[in-house]
């Protein structure tokens, strides 16, 4: 009898950028949707790091802070 395939969950790249915008650290994730990535984000967050990204490829889903335009 074969295993059943799971789904694949997508793959989230959490990103702590210093001060000056250089990245402090990456974390590539397998996270069920964008909810759980930012949750992980929040929890692994890197001391001293100014700001959280959280990226679904190329798309920016989330940020901490958020730039204003």
């Amino acid at each position: 009898m074969k295993a059943e395939v799971a789904e694949k969950m997508p793959s989230y790249d959490i990103c702590y950028l210093n001060e000056d915008g250089t990245v402090a650290a990456r974390i590539a994730a397998d996270c069920v949707n964008d909810m759980q990535a930012k949750v992980l984000a929040h929890a692994m967050k890197l001391e001293g790091s100014k700001k959280i990204e959280v990226w679904d490829g190329v798309t920016l889903v989330y940020e901490r802070p958020q730039q204003i335009n």
